[in-house]
């Protein structure tokens, strides 16, 4: 099939307002979402402000297309491969582990881009807050539902999925801040914390 000259026009546009909310998300991760500007981007990416502006109109635009692009790296980073993973047990801990990558190996220069936004947002109402929460909400019932799968096959019986991916997520979140912080220390207990919440043995004890 020949592409016409629209088809290309298209395309060129998708990716280049794929690479304008990608730097976004970089950007975000270090500043928080308030420090994205059209004005900011175009400085940083050496093209024009209409051309930013023609693609997105509004800073909540490209600050919505940024939480976006921070989702979509999430998503190629952590969940994608683990879902090749058997479904049970060895994709939860897949998942987590890749979690744990993705937090001390992160593919922002600010850190965990999700962390930061809902730390940024959590109490400003509008499309970004909602936009940054149901992100976040996804993620959790997703792992819940990740961990009720775990469950089917044995693994930590009488546990609420719910209450368990909560707490997980709190876990690798005090890894963010712990790595972001330069603690190590607390990285490594963080980890240690996360074997032991996944040990399904250890979950017979009664926790």
């Amino acid at each position: 099939m020949v592409e016409t000259t629209g088809d290309q026009r298209l395309a060129k546009g998708a990716r280049s307002r794929a690479a304008i909310a990608r730097h976004a998300a970089d950007v975000a991760s270090v500043e928080g979402l308030n420090g994205v500007s059209i004005g900011r981007l175009a400085i940083d990416l050496g093209i024009s402000k209409s051309g930013i502006a023609t693609l997105f109109k509004t800073k909540e635009a490209l600050q919505l297309a940024a939480v976006g692009a921070g989702r979509q790296v999430f998503l190629d980073r952590v969940v994608t491969p683990s879902l090749r993973e058997p479904r049970g047990l060895p994709r939860l801990r897949a998942l987590i582990d890749r979690w744990l990558t993705y937090i001390t190996e992160p593919p922002f220069p600010g850190g965990c881009f999700r962390t930061a936004v809902l730390a940024e947002f959590e109490s400003r109402p509008g499309a970004v807050r909602d936009a940054v929460a149901a992100d976040h909400d996804d993620w959790l019932r997703f792992l819940a539902g990740e961990i009720g799968k775990a469950q089917e096959g044995g693994a930590w019986s009488g546990r609420d999925a719910v209450e368990f991916a909560f707490e997980l997520d709190a876990v690798v979140g005090a890894a963010n801040t712990a790595h972001q912080l330069g603690d190590e220390a607390r990285v490594a207990l963080a980890r240690r914390l996360v074997d032991r919440l996944l040990t399904p043995s250890g979950d017979a004890g009664g926790r």
